[in-house]
């Protein structure tokens, strides 16, 4: 962890592709001890499928697009300026149910998911990540999945 401030200009996209489409990293574990923030471009169609954090709290802020999110028993249709936190234990699921790709800002506290997409960026690259390759990854990183993930091709 680094004691600099961190000052991220729009033409910066350290980060990753995934599915497409950029998840650019803001700040991760290498800037602060508290909290990872990403810029993620969802793709149309893309759903996360459900899943639960054990320690991992999560937020999202929509910028644009329109997004479905299941959260414990309610469902979120999510418009640019929705805002939703999601604590540890809460079993949640994120939709982009547009044609179009939407942006979220996402905070996970603590930090350290990015290594997760660096990973997941990686086993996407060769197509449909195997199921089995998928579950040990999520399962390292704070994640157990209750549903599959999906996207439309």
């Amino acid at each position: 962890m680094s004691a600099d401030a961190v000052i991220r200009m729009p033409d910066e996209t350290n980060g990753v592709i995934l599915r497409g489409h950029p998840m650019v990293f803001l700040v991760t574990g290498e800037n602060t001890k508290y909290t990872s923030m990403f810029d993620w471009t969802i793709p149309a169609g893309f759903a996360t499928g459900r899943h639960v954090h054990r320690v991992q709290e999560e937020t999202f802020y929509l910028l644009e697009g329109e997004c479905e999110w299941h959260v414990g028993d309610r469902t979120i249709r999510a418009t640019p300026g929705t805002y939703l936190f999601i604590p540890p234990g809460v079993p949640h699921n994120i939709t982009n149910i547009s044609e179009q790709p939407a942006r979220v800002l996402m905070t996970v506290s603590p930090p350290g998911h990015e290594h997760y997409f660096e990973e997941l960026a990686k086993l996407a690259a060769q197509g449909a990540p195997d199921p089995k390759a998928l579950a040990d990854l999520r399962n390292r990183y704070d994640t157990d999945q209750l549903s599959t993930l999906t996207t439309r091709a």
